[in-house]
């Protein structure tokens, strides 16, 4: 895996976009591992945000992307894993800052919510912009930790 290595996944309601997202980053040089699903037919979205986690924590991806209707129900699966900070993003500051402040290595996406040239913004600021480390790292450490 190289730091320009990215996992996306997307339910029924993502699929569409998702299909834009991996042709405008493999456009852009990064090598994308594609997890599903491939339809319209309904499946259910924590199995793919999963399968965009594992691939994280297992070191086969660098950073990942999931899309469905609203990007809520993928936000709220993938953030079930602690090695996990998946950041719902609605326009290319909110991308931006998840990134430099709170070092997201998820972003969500709603499909629904969000419209085709807004949501290509929002993954290319994601992919672009680097964590600033400094006050904040003290702070993406605390969201590792298991709570008390």
């Amino acid at each position: 895996m190289t730091a320009k290595t990215i996992a996306i996944a997307a339910d029924h309601g993502g699929v569409e976009l998702k299909s834009q997202i991996i042709k405008s980053l493999a456009d852009n040089g990064w090598e994308v591992i594609d997890l599903g699903a491939d339809g319209s037919a309904s499946v259910d979205y924590p199995d793919y945000a999963q399968a965009v986690a594992k691939s994280i924590i297992n070191g086969d991806a660098a950073s990942g992307i999931l899309v469905c209707g609203s990007g809520i129900g993928m936000s709220i699966a993938a953030n079930r894993y602690p090695q996990i900070r998946a950041a719902l993003v609605h326009d290319r500051l909110s991308a931006e800052l998840c990134r430099q402040h709170n070092n997201a290595n998820v972003l969500c996406l709603g499909a629904r919510l969000l419209g085709d040239a807004t949501a290509l913004d929002c993954v290319n600021a994601f992919v672009t912009t680097e964590f600033e480390g400094g006050r904040h790292g003290r702070r993406v450490e605390k969201l590792s930790s298991l709570p008390d």
